[in-house]
């Protein structure tokens, strides 16, 4: 995979690049790191563009919802505005209205609700493949890094003894002449 190789190439720059003496900082080209990171960027999963497809599809069915949930108030409206004309047909038509208003609001919070699981089911998802993909990628990445600063660091602690071994000799060596 590419984004692999990309990664790769960054920590090449940083195991190649030259460090400050004493301090454990690296010195690397940003220009050269941030181009790198562009190209991750493009070579990225499709599973963020879903995440906003997913985002739009959500408000899309939210809106449907909503839209379906007033249509069915305005067609209950209607037919108990037709039945008006009688109180008989008042008080039938006001107790149907109430049906048909039940009926809508259960049919509204039902088609919610199994929109909210659907949604639910595919974000879930997509925060698996993502909690995957940063498994495999990035606990190697940072791992690496960081075997990578310790053995720098052993290096700079041997290298720190070996010159405090040098210095008491030399101490020594003066005490003697």
């Amino acid at each position: 995979m590419k984004v692999l190789e990309l990664l790769e190439e960054i920590e090449e720059i940083v195991d190649t690049s030259s460090g400050f003496p004493l301090t454990g900082k690296i010195l690397v080209d940003a220009e050269e790191i941030l181009e790198i990171v562009k190209e991750i960027r493009i070579e990225l999963p499709d599973e963020i563009q879903q995440a906003q497809w997913i985002k739009d599809e959500r408000q899309r069915i939210l809106d449907e919802a909503k839209g379906e949930a007033e249509t069915i108030l305005k067609d209950a409206k209607l037919q108990a505005e037709a039945l008006i004309e009688n109180d008989d047909i008042t008080m039938k038509a006001k107790v149907r209205a109430d049906e048909i208003m039940s009926v809508a609001n259960a049919n509204a919070i039902n088609l919610k609700m199994s929109t909210f699981d659907y949604i639910d089911s595919i974000l879930y998802n997509f925060q698996d493949k993502m909690e995957q993909m940063n498994a495999i990628y990035f606990t190697d990445m940072f791992n690496s890094l960081q075997n990578t600063f310790d053995q720098i660091n052993g290096t700079i602690s041997s290298n720190r003894n070996e010159i405090k071994d040098m210095i008491y000799r030399a101490q020594m060596e003066n005490e003697e002449s």
